[in-house]
């Protein structure tokens, strides 16, 4: 169905004459003067010509509705180019609408030039209308209806020549049929001597795969066991290696650093007593053996909790400093978390580190990964337990170092300070540490 559109005087106007009045009113505006243009349609005037009917349409029409003046104006230039179809429609003699073309053309002069009875001229296009589009629904179903049969036979056709060429593959695979039938009986019967004959050969190849089998597994019974006596003896040879390496390592490093302490010490012992050359013999010293076991050191006569004690023992050469590392933080920070404390304690000892050259290990329980000494603490030694706890770190830092080297161990744990004095090593504990650096 065509579009209509509703003008604002009641009149239904179809789509198809709105379009021809707004073409009419788009050359119109063209021509008309600046100074004579409808306000609301200056705008529209600038476009180009062609697209005034359309990016325009709206404020055209409502001019042509409204504004009896601009209408006027667009049907005084319609009428002069139509003057017999003007004159007949201010007759109120509308012209006999033989076809459509020209039942729009007076639908358009009647809207523009508005004569008695003007909507009559306007309604009968739409009767028209509606004739053409069912004339041309008609014609597509008939089109359409046309094409479906024709559709049809060539499928009809089509069809056809299908069964007439299966009918031809059957006859043929009929024929195949009967071939592969012959073939086949006298392919079961090459079958089953084949067969015979395989199981035959399978018996005998059955008897040599088990005693190949039997040979191999012996064989790498054998090779197995071998392999295991190699990579036992090449275990024992790198433990071995490893040991000797280790040992002689650890010797070598012991007498070193025994011999180097033994030698400040002597140096400073003789500059500090200003000793003069001896006189006595070994052999004039010799005396029944009275001596009593070395006690333990301990404070060097001072007491433990005096802070002076940690400096005169800085102050011996060659001395190493070990610091059980939770056993000092929780006592001396313990509003900070363990990682805070760790950190707190490594550069505090690194600036003791750092002003008497003491050599300094700090000892943690356990490793916690995502923390690695700052590079304040650079200067000091952290290690962290693996499969033991700190006390027994220390301990076995205690034990490696060379008799004579002078070793300090803070700890307040009183398992680990007897036995640490019975292996030669002063004893603090940890407040007499937290004191020392308190004082910076």
């Amino acid at each position: 169905m065509a579009d209509t559109r509703e003008a604002p005087t009641g009149a239904v106007v179809p789509d198809v004459v709105r379009q021809a009045v707004l073409g009419v009113a788009a050359q119109v505006l063209g021509s008309v003067p600046p100074a004579e243009v409808p306000a609301a349609l200056r705008q529209v005037q600038r476009f180009a010509a062609r697209r005034r009917a359309t990016a325009g349409a709206a404020p055209l029409w409502a001019a042509l509705t409204s504004d009896d003046g601009f209408r006027s104006r667009v049907a005084a230039v319609w009428s002069q180019a139509r003057p017999e179809l003007a004159e007949r429609l201010s007759a109120a003699e509308p012209p006999s609408a033989e076809d459509l073309e020209t039942a729009v053309e007076a639908a358009v002069g009647a809207f523009l030039t508005r004569p008695d009875g003007w909507q009559r001229a306007i309604d009968a296009v739409a009767p028209m209308l509606a004739a053409r589009d069912a004339q041309r629904a008609g014609a597509e179903r008939e089109a359409s209806e046309t094409g479906r049969l024709d559709r049809l036979e060539n499928e009809r056709a089509r069809l056809a020549e299908q069964l007439a060429a299966a009918g031809a593959d059957a006859a043929a695979a009929r024929a195949e049929i009967q071939n592969l039938q012959r073939e086949a009986r006298r392919l079961r019967s090459d079958a089953d001597r084949a067969r015979h004959e395989a199981r035959t050969a399978a018996t005998k190849v059955a008897a040599s795969i088990e005693e190949a089998t039997a040979v191999r597994r012996a064989e790498e019974a054998d090779l197995a066991r071998l392999s295991a006596e190699v990579r036992a003896a090449a275990a024992e040879l790198d433990a071995a290696r490893a040991v000797v390496h280790g040992g002689r390592e650890l010797a070598t490093t012991r007498v070193r650093l025994l011999l180097d302490t033994i030698v400040d010490a002597a140096s400073s012992l003789r500059r500090e007593l200003a000793l003069p050359p001896g006189s006595t013999l070994p052999a004039d010293l010799v005396m029944p053996d009275r001596t009593a076991p070395a006690a333990p050191r301990t404070s060097r006569g001072r007491a433990a909790e005096d802070p002076a004690l940690l400096e005169e023992l800085f102050s011996l050469p060659r001395a190493h400093l070990i610091v059980d590392g939770y056993n000092v933080s929780k006592l001396g920070y313990p509003h900070l978390t363990l990682a805070e404390q760790r950190r707190h304690l490594v550069d505090a000892l690194a600036s003791i580190a750092t002003r008497t050259g003491t050599e300094v290990t700090c000892c943690f329980d356990g490793q916690e990964l995502g923390w690695l000494p700052s590079a304040s603490s650079r200067t000091v030694r952290v290690l962290f337990s693996a499969g033991e706890i700190a006390d027994d770190l220390i301990r076995r830092l205690v034990r490696v170092e060379p008799t004579g080297r002078p070793l300090i161990v803070v700890s307040s744990d009183r398992e680990v300070a007897t036995d640490v004095q019975a292996m030669g090593a002063y004893s603090v504990p940890s407040a007499t540490l937290l004191t020392r650096l308190s004082r910076g």
